[in-house]
């Protein structure tokens, strides 16, 4: 069992064990699992070959048809066919894993209650007298959800983006080293900003789950002992405690969720950023005669889709971490 840590906050004593112990949970879903995977590789590859199909067909295609009177087609669509079914592949795959990681998660959560409940029951009567009825509540509540949050979500997208970052980068480094150099400056960049921005929004969510269990928790003690504090005059006692308490959670959530919103903006402006100087450098190097037209069309592409699945990771760390 997780052991308080400062303020009343569960922290797991053993994060690796943690998250074995939530695993075992999984075990039974193998089979599935490894669909999930297979489907997880093909949605981020598919997104990543359709890209990279712009080279040959603004080359081999587009191109070539510059002045031409009566083109021949048939490659072309081709192509785009080709191209079509790629992206089809991958929207399906993302649809089936997506579906199935919804199953698996539901299921997972409905045993976990059950063992809680159970566990519930062999404890002693001082657990119930030192812990509130409101945080055990958000046991079965908040903290559940987070965890679904994890399994059905936070776990593929993890990797997910991290297949897609990868893959990302092997295509850009064959399509043009030069350019590839810029985006890794470009990266260093982007990884720092994630790391300070998700520290802090970490923090705060961790102590918005804190201070949600407090709230509950009190709020059930105070509709509990009502008589109580009716025949001793206590409402303006428990309406300013209350209120110390809510406003606790107001500002942990507003700052929990500033800084989760201001990173996307953050992110995506870098991107821009990241996006103009590569076709600057990329138009440069046309213009001499180091680049092609298709490549160069390519490599923006993966520029669009390569700052994205940074964000998602660290995003999908701390809602692990959470979760643990």
């Amino acid at each position: 069992m997780p052991k308080p840590h400062g303020h009343g906050q569960m922290k797991p004593q053993n994060t690796k064990k943690t998250l074995r112990r939530i695993l075992q949970y999984m075990e039974q879903y193998k089979g599935r699992l490894i669909i999930v995977v297979i489907a997880i590789l093909a949605s981020s590859l598919a997104a990543v070959a359709g890209s990279y199909f712009l080279k040959p067909l603004i080359n081999d295609y587009i191109v070539p048809f510059i002045g031409q009177q009566n083109p021949e087609l048939g490659g072309f669509i081709r192509m785009l066919c080709l191209m079509g079914a790629i992206y089809v592949i991958g929207l399906v795959a993302t649809y089936a894993y997506n579906r199935i990681m919804i199953t698996i998660s539901t299921d997972v959560l409905r045993r976990i209650r059950v063992d809680m409940f159970t566990h519930m029951q062999a404890l002693p009567i001082r657990y119930f007298d030192t812990h509130t009825h409101g945080e055990l509540m958000s046991r079965y509540t908040n903290d559940t959800d987070t965890l679904r949050e994890m399994i059905r979500g936070s776990l593929p997208q993890l990797i997910s983006s991290a297949v897609t970052v990868v893959s990302v980068f092997i295509a850009m480094l064959l399509l043009s080293p030069i350019l590839t150099l810029l985006v890794v400056l470009m990266l260093f960049v982007m990884i720092f900003t994630v790391s300070k921005i998700g520290a802090k929004s970490s923090f705060y969510f961790k102590k918005q789950q804190e201070t949600v269990g407090k709230v509950n928790g009190y709020i059930e003690e105070m509709i509990e002992g009502q008589k109580v504090i009716k025949v001793f005059c206590h409402e303006d006692t428990i309406k300013r405690d209350f209120g110390e308490l809510n406003d606790t959670l107001c500002q942990a959530s507003t700052n929990a969720n500033t800084f989760a919103n201001i990173l996307m903006p953050i992110m995506g402006n870098l991107s821009y950023i990241h996006y103009a100087l590569t076709a600057a450098v990329g138009g440069a190097l046309a213009v001499t005669g180091r680049l092609d037209l298709g490549t160069i069309a390519s490599f923006l592409q993966f520029t669009r889709s390569f700052s994205m699945p940074i964000t998602q990771v660290s995003q999908q760390f701390n809602a692990i971490l959470m979760a643990l």
